[in-house]
């Protein structure tokens, strides 16, 4: 009798667990068939599926511009989605590194041969950014917004001073003067900062030659935008930076006049897929996200790419108000 309790006792316990599964499962599969359903809704195709309405995707560049290679896959996706009719490339950004920036402006370019693109500046596009609009064939901008501070930044600390008054000293053996300069350690000798200068004059006349050929302006057109000062889109009608005035609205719009895009189409958020590299900044971001803090997760998902950038070193086309850190 006892073992005939015990084998009941056994039974019951198999079936809640059964049953505890099959319950699982069915919420998985309920979870994963809203997943696919809302994402071929949005349009982000997340699993693959790839939009499946006629629609215009909507692509933000926001806080500070890298190389992402979650980015250029976005693009590629958004490129080949027979669904997007047009893009709208949302900008609000104060740039970011030379190299980020390039490669954002050739993958739109991309872009630009299988899709209409226009820019829509909503709130600040400097320096990487704009460079971000150039890519754009129309260019739409907030009475308000920031636009333009087309320039170069080499920035550097130098920290002999201190390392002097706590007595410490950095030795090097190098292969030539011009070798790991400038090192920080040390004053920056006139040889180094000539050929930083050399530099970064370089690149500079790479960006004053793409806003001129992408906004077709003469000599004295871009002498009057390209000193490194920010203008307000009030300011930058006349000044050939932007071409239109408005909102996201007067974007679309151009797309449907210019473009031929169809009218009422909805427009939908394309946003890159997570990469694989989750640091500190990202994961914090990540936390805020699910309090509820977007603002703050943005911008905490932002310093993960500003963080690696400066790390990494190299030119930034970077507008950074005085007093900002």
């Amino acid at each position: 009798m006892a073992a005939d309790a015990e084998l009941l006792i056994d039974r019951r316990r198999l079936r809640r667990k059964l049953s505890l599964w099959r319950v699982l499962g069915i919420g998985g599969l309920v979870v994963a068939v809203g997943a696919v359903g809302l994402r071929a809704r949005s349009g982000t195709d997340g699993l693959g599926f790839g939009a499946v309405r006629p629609q215009i995707a909507r692509v933000s560049v926001s806080g500070f511009i890298a190389g992402s290679e979650a980015t250029a896959k976005l693009l590629k996706r958004v490129g080949e989605a027979s669904a997007v009719q047009g893009v709208v490339v949302s900008i609000n950004s104060p740039g970011g590194s030379t190299t980020g920036s390039e490669e954002l402006y050739r993958n739109l370019r991309q872009l630009a041969e299988k899709k209409p693109v226009v820019a829509f500046v909503d709130g600040t596009a400097a320096s990487g950014a704009y460079i971000t609009a150039l890519a754009a064939d129309h260019i739409v901008a907030r009475e308000t917004s920031l636009v333009g501070s087309i320039g170069v930044l080499f920035q550097y600390p130098e920290v002999s001073g201190l390392l002097d008054k706590v007595g410490v000293k950095v030795e090097a053996i190098k292969s030539s003067p011009l070798k790991a300069e400038p090192s920080g350690f040390a004053p920056t000798s006139p040889e180094a900062r000539a050929a930083l200068a050399s530099v970064v004059g370089d690149t500079y006349a790479w960006f004053k030659g793409l806003v001129a050929e992408r906004r077709q302006m003469s000599d004295q057109q871009l002498a009057a935008v390209s000193d490194g000062r920010v203008f307000s889109g009030r300011q930058s009608i006349p000044l050939k930076l932007v071409d239109e005035l408005g909102s996201e609205r007067q974007a679309v719009a151009w797309l449907e006049s210019e473009r031929k895009v169809a009218k009422n189409l909805p427009v939908t958020d394309w946003k890159p897929r997570s990469e694989s590299d989750f640091g500190l900044w990202s994961a914090l971001g990540t936390g805020a996200g699910l309090l509820g803090l977007d603002g703050l997760a943005a911008r905490l998902r932002g310093l993960e790419s500003e963080t690696r950038a400066l790390t990494e070193g190299g030119l930034l086309v970077l507008w950074r108000p005085a007093g900002t850190p």
